[in-house]
């Protein structure tokens, strides 16, 4: 499941490409939601430029990391800066997926 934002900005001469996405994976037998931006410039219809960073495991709680992806996309950010903006909250996450196999297991 892939859930996909896009944006597209110029400049003089080169187009920006964003595109945010929602990723969804298995961890430790958990369902986990992160994101990945990815910006693509173009001058005229020659690739010039690809930079991609993400982060896989974020939280577990999808609507959570849904709008922390609806900020990222409002404010245009940059693939660049994705791990100083998420990198902190996932870390404050982490516990939930301690949790998640703790109930995993009582079940």
């Amino acid at each position: 499941m892939r859930e996909e934002y896009t944006s597209i900005n110029s400049d003089s001469d080169v187009e920006f490409r964003y595109a945010y996405r929602l990723t969804k994976r298995e961890f430790r037998g958990i369902t986990a939601y992160g994101i990945e931006i990815e910006r693509k410039d173009y001058v005229g219809l020659k690739s010039v430029n690809l930079e991609r960073e993400s982060i896989d495991i974020i939280s577990i709680h999808r609507h959570k990391v849904k709008q922390l992806l609806m900020k990222l996309y409002s404010n245009q950010v940059s693939p660049v800066h994705l791990i100083d903006i998420v990198g902190s909250y996932a870390d404050e996450h982490a516990y939930e997926f301690d949790l998640g196999v703790d109930e995993k297991v009582i079940n």
